[in-house]
């Protein structure tokens, strides 16, 4: 039976407005749960940090080949990566952040009029998943559907500032140009041919693609909650655009959660639960978080590039062995996504679970 999906299960408690409010300690439901693992490096949002390692990082305008086998390695060992000289002018990515940051300084009734619903989540949210008395995070957000071209309705993204809607949409269209670059990238280093990815996530006018815009309020409880809790994404490919004076990412790596640097006008790739199982896992998602602090309150844009919503994903069949049978029966990215909404996020646990199913 289908959880109702219409509405909220309590009033949405907007975290900015809670942080503005000067309280000294964040309410219960903001108090993460000790996770259900004898891992002694998961005891504590920030125990076990390694401030020695940072993830990859790609040069996009190197040596083609090179470039190949960096974005190889990465994918197979951190499913992190860095990526430089991508061709998006770095004047536009500091526009996009300063108008994000401007819409979230607006007054609680202008960015009411763009309140989200778990229904599509477009718009203003505050919370992910639909589980009754669930534990929320420390952060606010803006969703918006970018691709395919039919979903883009300029008129539910914000009218304030007025640059928005604009540089929205110059940004959406380069980073899905750097999207479909990497995809090929990563098809060849997998033996693929350069098209296959993007083929199988629907071709350039089926490709899925929404931008989630992440904001971060200050804490003061900063150990005991987390600006989004650990999960791997469910799609195709993130491209991150960070804050470009606070950090807060932490990848789990070699169970460890390193915490990531990012470089200046560099933006941070992941790879999502879709890309695990077209490479039959050669390629890996990989768990992360974010954790809040005190002192700032950061902004974040977070594009997926993700399957056409109806396409059916499963292991590349070139990549399928009798040494290395298919590990995930298939299902549509929307089956999938609609899992993920019931659920809300959960570790890998989710991509995890599909290995348990038939795979004839």
């Amino acid at each position: 039976m289908m959880m109702d999906c219409q509405a909220w299960p309590e009033p949405v408690i907007r975290v900015q407005a809670l942080a503005d409010s000067g309280l000294a300690t964040i309410p219960k439901r903001f108090i993460s749960q000790p996770p259900t693992t004898t891992a002694p490096f998961l005891r504590h949002h920030n125990a076990s940090l390694s401030h020695e390692l940072n993830i990859p990082v790609v040069d996009l305008g190197g040596d083609p080949e090179e470039t190949v086998r960096l974005v190889g390695e990465a994918c197979r060992n951190w499913g992190f990566f860095q990526v430089v000289n991508h061709g998006v002018r770095h004047d536009l990515m500091t526009s996009s952040r300063a108008v994000w940051r401007e819409f979230f300084n607006q007054t609680a009734e202008e960015k009411e009029q763009f309140a989200n619903s778990p229904a599509t989540y477009e718009g203003y949210g505050s919370r992910l998943g639909v589980q009754k008395g669930a534990i929320l995070d420390w952060s606010d957000y803006f969703f918006l559907h970018f691709m395919p071209a039919s979903l883009r309705n300029k008129a539910k993204w914000p009218a304030l500032p007025p640059s928005l809607r604009e540089v929205v949409d110059e940004y959406g269209e380069e980073v899905v140009k750097l999207g479909g670059r990497i995809m090929k990238i990563m098809s060849r280093n997998l033996g693929l041919q350069e098209d296959y990815l993007l083929n199988a996530f629907g071709g350039e006018e089926g490709i899925g693609g929404c931008l989630r815009v992440n904001f971060y309020p200050k804490c003061p409880q900063p150990d005991l909650t987390l600006g989004i809790s650990p999960h791997s994404d469910p799609g195709g490919l993130t491209i991150l655009l960070p804050d470009d004076h606070v950090s807060g990412l932490q990848v789990r790596k070699d169970d460890r959660w390193i915490s990531v640097k990012p470089l200046p006008n560099a933006f941070i790739i992941n790879l999502g639960d879709q890309l695990q199982i077209v490479s039959n896992e050669i390629y890996k998602s990989v768990e992360h978080k974010v954790v809040v602090n005190s002192k700032s309150d950061r902004v974040s844009l977070a594009f997926f590039y993700n399957p056409k919503s109806d396409v059916v994903i499963e292991p590349a069949k070139e990549l399928v062995t009798e040494e290395r049978p298919p590990l995930y029966p298939p299902m549509t990215f929307d089956q999938y996504r609609a899992f993920i909404r019931t659920k809300g996020l959960n570790g890998k646990s989710q991509v995890q679970s599909l290995m348990n199913c038939d795979n004839n």
